[in-house]
């Protein structure tokens, strides 16, 4: 009787698996990079805190819908940053040469990119937000029917897979800009930050550039103005929450193009 054949994805889960075994072999160095992460969701935490703590309302949302627009944002953001946001590594890779490396290996080179690693010290930020999201859904009279959970489980995957799309749109242009990640990092960490804003604070030109071309208000934003049965402003009223999953396949069509373009610009490190 013949062996049975590996799983196709047996690969990436032994470089996986190394990676975590790795982060874990120096449990100090473990724990102080998880204690870090975490500090840094408490500081971005704290500074929305601060804000809506000093003020009634804030584009339609007080500190308890704050609470909500936050822990979309954010939550979305963390769980795709833990699962792709190493793309980052890419220019480190070109310039280094190791991406080279990857055209050898019978496996698509994108895959391979968002299988290379996983920082387990983000689940600390992934904790941050999630708490934050709980209160959220606690402390708001949101009326939580069918149709207002299909939107909020809509809304999750949908944000976390715009924002992973966003940083494999960034990863395609590196092949171009070598060394411009603190550029790209305008659009994916930028993008965050714009994301836990209210959108209709921003002026028309901001409100168009990030709820459609980096359509980040679709993650946070317009959902929870639709959830709480706010008006929103008239180029992005509440009920354009439903169309997230439209957003996410814009940023991923554009995301696949660029990483296409670019990777049949790319000639090798030439070392």
């Amino acid at each position: 009787m013949a062996d049975a054949r590996p799983s196709a994805l047996a690969p990436y889960r032994a470089v996986l698996a190394s990676r975590l075994r790795a982060q874990r072999a120096y449990p100090l160095s473990f724990a102080t990079d998880v204690l870090s992460a975490f500090l840094i969701g408490l500081l971005e935490f704290a500074e929305m805190w601060v804000i809506f703590s000093n003020v009634p309302q804030l584009g339609g949302l007080d500190l308890d819908g704050m609470l909500l627009l936050y822990g979309l944002s954010n939550t979305s953001f963390a769980i795709a940053d833990m699962l792709v946001g190493h793309a980052d590594t890419l220019p480190t890779y070109i310039r280094m040469g190791k991406l080279d490396a990857f055209y050898l290996r019978p496996q698509p080179l994108l895959l391979q990119l968002m299988t290379s690693d996983i920082a387990l010290r983000r689940v600390a930020r992934i904790a941050v937000a999630a708490t934050v999201l709980g209160l959220g859904m606690a402390r708001n009279d949101i009326d939580w029917s069918a149709g207002n959970l299909a939107l909020f489980a809509l809304t999750l995957l949908s944000g976390i897979a715009i924002f992973a799309g966003l940083f494999i749109c960034a990863a395609g242009v590196q092949f171009f800009l070598i060394d411009g990640s603190e550029m790209t990092n305008a659009f994916t960490y930028g993008g965050s930050y714009a994301s836990m804003q209210p959108t209709s604070v921003f002026p028309t030109p901001m409100k168009l550039i990030f709820g459609f071309l980096i359509p980040v208000a679709f993650t946070s934003y317009l959902p929870s103005i639709e959830l709480l049965g706010i008006p929103g402003p008239a180029l992005l009223p509440g009920w354009l929450a439903w169309a997230s999953p439209l957003a996410a396949l814009w940023v991923w069509v554009a995301a696949l193009c660029a990483w296409r373009i670019g990777t049949r610009h790319y000639q090798g490190g030439g070392g």
